[in-house]
């Protein structure tokens, strides 16, 4: 690919673009934000499918557990959405993290990826947004490597690169083999930090309820949902919820950098002491640093209200 058609591709378009989620939906209370927002904004998002990403925390039993459960999760939420027909392009990922950064982790998420790849080009890109561990798709990349020249990855892992530890986060760490192949390969990537960017875009109990309750029947869950889970550990405290896998749904509305900004520098390389590695030859990725919060909550808060008007 040349370098300009690459710096293209992790550029804001006008372009209507084809999409697909992979997503730890049942880890936290922010997927279903980002599920829900993609699907509202279907002038500009054609998705094209949504697969489930392995996680494991005290939610689920293993990685397997957990995308089991996000499946699940992902399905709910298109039946809450009355989006059932969407129900034949949900896919089931990996039951566990990419081992070593050359065999795959076959699943049918990864494949379905792989073998979608194939319809498209660098002049004409699938866009896969990736809000949870990596592996579904590392795999797809290892499966056909002319993912490299057709796909554009966008990525909400690890911390701002100027912080210590910076693979220190929850998708990065538990999946570090496949972050190494998603940064290391060459894919056009856009690399949104959770830590020190994207944990600026968060809500407190009142605003989301003086934002979405009442308005349908999907705010209503979306709301509930977050303050019975923040109300399980700080019922009758301050407390607010991180929201930030919206983001990486946003940098694709991005236009005249009206939610974020960002800059292109040499991509990092995760290491397996959870510190990132610096090489100043690398190529180029596209990498988030600013998130205007207000402005992305009037939009995300605005698209979910009027869900289901027309």
């Amino acid at each position: 690919m040349e370098i300009s058609q690459y710096i293209k591709n992790i550029s804001y378009t006008d372009e209507k673009i084809d999409v697909i989620l992979d997503t730890d939906a049942y880890n936290e209370i922010d997927d279903q934000f980002a599920i829900a927002y993609m699907l509202a904004n279907h002038d500009k998002l054609n998705v094209k499918g949504i697969c489930a990403a392995p996680f494991f925390n005290p939610l689920s039993s293993s990685p397997c557990d957990g995308m089991e459960k996000s499946y699940n999760e992902i399905l709910k939420l298109l039946s809450l959405m009355k989006l059932d027909s969407m129900k034949d392009i949900v896919f089931k990922g990996s039951d566990k993290y990419l081992e070593n950064e050359t065999t795959p982790t076959v699943s049918d998420a990864a494949s379905f990826m792989a073998s979608l790849a194939d319809k498209y080009s660098p002049e004409k890109p699938l866009y896969i947004v990736s809000i949870g561990a990596v592996t579904n798709v590392a795999s797809a990349i290892l499966l056909n490597p002319k993912m490299m020249e057709n796909c554009v990855i966008v990525w909400l892992a690890g911390h701002g690169i100027h912080l210590p530890k910076g693979v220190h986060e929850f998708n990065m760490m538990q999946d570090i083999a496949a972050s190494r192949v998603i940064f290391g390969c060459g894919v056009p990537l856009v690399h949104l930090p959770a830590g020190g960017v994207v944990d600026v875009f968060t809500a407190g109990k009142y605003e989301l309820q003086h934002f979405l309750h009442g308005k349908n029947e999907l705010c209503d869950y979306l709301c509930d949902n977050v303050i019975a889970t923040a109300d399980s550990y700080a019922e009758g405290k301050p407390w607010s919820r991180v929201i930030w896998d919206v983001v990486a749904i946003a940098w694709l509305l991005n236009k005249d950098s009206r939610f974020m900004s960002d800059m292109l520098i040499p991509a990092p390389i995760p290491e397996y002491d959870e510190n990132y590695s610096e090489d100043k030859t690398r190529h180029l990725i596209r990498y988030v640093y600013e998130v205007r919060r207000d402005n992305l909550f009037t939009d995300l808060y605005q698209k979910l209200a009027d869900w289901g008007k027309t």
